[in-house]
């Protein structure tokens, strides 16, 4: 479902934030400032933020949206019911 564009820029998000923790894991072993440490958490949070909404990007112009083209209308409650889900648990 992913184009390639799309794809790449997932995984350069990933790679960046698997960069960056393995970047904070020496941090903590060197008892850097705490500070810094925290600013580097943020931007691996930032990252991944991104690669969740591009996913959730991908997920709702391909397979959301087939799966409420289904005459099913429980099908199209699942579909739903599962973004929700996921909306509801990226906001806690």
């Amino acid at each position: 479902m992913n184009n390639n564009k799309d794809k790449q820029k997932k995984l350069i998000a990933l790679k960046k934030a698997d960069s960056l923790i393995n970047k904070i894991v020496q941090m903590v072993e060197k008892d850097q400032y705490c500070i810094d440490i925290m600013q580097q958490n943020l931007a691996v949070i930032g990252l991944l933020k991104s690669f969740h909404h591009l996913v959730l990007e991908n997920h709702l112009n391909t397979c959301f949206k087939r799966g409420m083209e289904s005459s099913s209308e429980k099908r199209k409650k699942e579909i739903v019911d599962e973004v929700l889900k996921v909306i509801n648990l990226s906001n806690r």
